[in-house]
C-alpha cells in the first residue's frame, strides 16, 4: 500500500514540526510528543522505525508479543506490528483517547518510516531530552524495526 505523503502531510495544513526518531528512546518521546499535541501543535515523525527501546532483548521481545497476541482475532484488541504503527499507538496510549480533547490532538499526529522525498530538505528537530546517549546508561536496547520483524513484519 503505497501512502501519498504529500496529500497526507497537506491536511495538517502550512504550520507542523518534524521530529527524526532515530536515536531517541521511544517512551520518553511519545510523552514529550503527548504533551506538545495537547498544546496544540501539528508534529511530523520521520524515521520511526530507528526509536529504541531500553531493555534486555529477550524481555522487549516477549512484553510486545503478548500484547500482539492478546485477545481474539475476530474481535480484538489489536496491536499493530508496523513501526509508525507501534509509534503511533504509544503516543495515543499517553494521550486522554476516550475525551475529544485527546482524538484531536492524536488527529494532528503523523509518523512516517524513513524520510519522504517530500520533508528531505526540512531541518528535523531531535528532543535531548529523550536522545538515548543523554539519557540512558545503558547499552541494552532494541530499535522499533527489530521488535516489528519479530512481530512478523516484512516491510523493514
Amino acid at each position: 500500500m503505497a501512502v501519498n505523503v504529500s496529500r497526507v502531510i497537506k491536511t495538517l495544513g502550512d504550520e507542523f514540526t518534524v521530529i527524526d526518531a532515530s536515536g531517541h528512546i521511544l517512551g520518553r518521546l511519545s510523552s514529550k510528543i503527548a504533551k506538545r499535541l495537547l498544546n496544540g501543535e501539528k508534529i511530523v515523525v520521520v524515521n520511526a522505525e530507528k526509536a529504541v527501546i531500553t531493555g534486555e532483548k529477550y524481555m522487549v521481545f516477549e512484553r510486545y508479543k503478548e500484547k500482539y497476541d492478546r485477545g481474539s482475532k475476530e474481535k480484538g484488541p489489536y496491536f499493530p506490528r508496523h513501526p509508525e504503527k507501534i509509534f503511533k499507538r504509544t503516543v495515543r496510549g499517553m494521550l486522554p483517547w476516550k475525551s475529544s480533547r485527546g482524538r484531536e490532538a492524536y488527529r494532528s499526529l503523523r509518523v512516517f518510516m524513513g524520510v519522504p522525498d517530500e520533508l528531505k530538505g526540512m531541518n528535523f528537530e531531535k528532543i535531548e531530552d529523550a536522545m538515548l546517549e543523554k539519557v540512558s546508561k545503558t547499552d541494552k536496547y532494541v530499535t522499533l524495526a527489530e521488535v516489528s520483524r519479530y512481530l512478523g513484519f516484512r516491510g523493514v
